[in-house]
């Protein structure tokens, strides 16, 4: 039995004080009620079970229809999302936990067959993913050359951001956390290798920043710094990405991010060691100690490396997936030095209560 992990030990990130530093991380798992997106009963049950995380950090959960591109994600722009997540984030405080909202648009990872009037997904530049993507029977198309957004487009963007902040403090969530990772749409105007654009928001590396920077002066001014973290993907390939210094792109996003003084910034994504990086690759820890807040991990941890990280300073949390998908009483195991389920990845995305609220705990 095991007393001294130091993922137990509290850690606090803006005003959000945690009583360990096991992080669920964002699991998107398609089981939101269609039509309408919403969140429902069997979802409630799921973010109760796993309510002994230091901090949950929610599904990827869409501003707008426009930025869906997985079948039943839920979203956070109709009054019905807002209170199905209302009587989620009840259920998690009630269990003593502590939940934030991800804010989502796709981007170009998605199809006209999400899109409201069958339009096409939007984009920095029109440029298409390589491959399939899913549409809303579950089934995959391949991925459509998405219309490059006007100039004039993207300020009501960033408001719906806002708007999207405004709900989730409404329904009861302890803060946001800004998705500006694994390809989607921020993340596209971030890299290179996406963003083509020649007017203020391409070009250049402070061009590039710019809608990431209205977004985060748009949220912030709903919630607070102190309630708001943000998710990078540095060297990730996910969904087409890829940029010609990446270095250069997070490391000067991480300095331009100290002086808001943001509850977290969560790096997630391979480590340099890893075939496939998207550009060329460096340390992910050497952006830890750039950044002057705390800093969650993730990518495929498990407990040993997890301990060594944050005992030897690469982060302060650790973002578990898959493990809390199979381990609904993480944090208990790892106190408890008990062994962990395995996950059943053919249930990870859509389907019902099998793989997703039905994982044994110890007790």
């Amino acid at each position: 039995m095991s007393q001294t992990s130091v993922l137990l030990t509290p850690v606090t990130l803006g005003d959000l004080a945690l009583p360990n530093r096991v992080i669920m991380a964002p699991l998107t798992r398609c089981r939101a009620t269609v039509p309408g997106n919403i969140p429902n009963e069997m979802m409630r049950t799921y973010y109760r079970q796993r309510a002994g995380a230091g901090l949950i950090i929610s599904e990827a959960t869409q501003v707008v229809p426009e930025g869906q591109g997985y079948p039943a994600t839920p979203g956070i722009h109709s009054d019905e999302q807002q209170a199905g997540w209302e009587m989620i984030t009840r259920a998690v405080h009630d269990a003593g936990g502590r939940i934030v909202l991800q804010l989502w648009h796709v981007g170009r990872v998605s199809h006209s067959d999400f899109q409201p009037g069958g339009k096409l997904p939007v984009a920095p530049s029109a440029i298409a993913i390589d491959g399939e993507g899913y549409v809303p029977s579950g089934e995959k198309k391949p991925f459509e050359t998405p219309r490059a957004l006007e100039s004039e487009e993207i300020p009501e963007l960033v408001k719906a951001y806002a708007r999207a902040t405004e709900r989730a403090l409404e329904a009861g969530f302890d803060g946001v956390e800004v998705h500006a990772a694994n390809g989607y749409l921020i993340d596209e105007f971030l890299r290179d290798g996406t963003n083509k654009r020649t007017d203020r928001y391409g070009g250049s590396l402070e061009n590039r920043m710019r809608f990431l920077d209205e977004v985060l002066d748009a949220v912030t001014d709903v919630a607070g710094a102190s309630r708001t973290g943000i998710r990078i993907s540095p060297l990730q390939p996910f969904n087409g990405m890829s940029d010609s210094n990446p270095w250069e792109t997070f490391s000067q996003l991480v300095r331009r991010l100290n002086p808001r003084g943001l509850a977290y910034l969560h790096i997630a994504g391979m480590g340099e060691d890893e075939p496939g990086a998207a550009g060329p690759a460096f340390d992910l820890a050497d952006l830890v100690h750039l950044f002057d807040g705390p800093v969650i991990r993730n990518y495929q941890y498990d407990l040993s490396r997890a301990e060594a990280d944050v005992s030897e300073g690469r982060g302060d949390a650790v973002a578990f997936g898959v493990p809390f998908i199979a381990n609904p009483d993480l944090v208990e195991r790892i106190r408890r030095g008990a062994p962990w389920n395995e996950a059943d990845s053919s249930t990870f995305y859509g389907g019902g209560e099998k793989g997703y609220i039905d994982y044994p705990t110890l007790d």
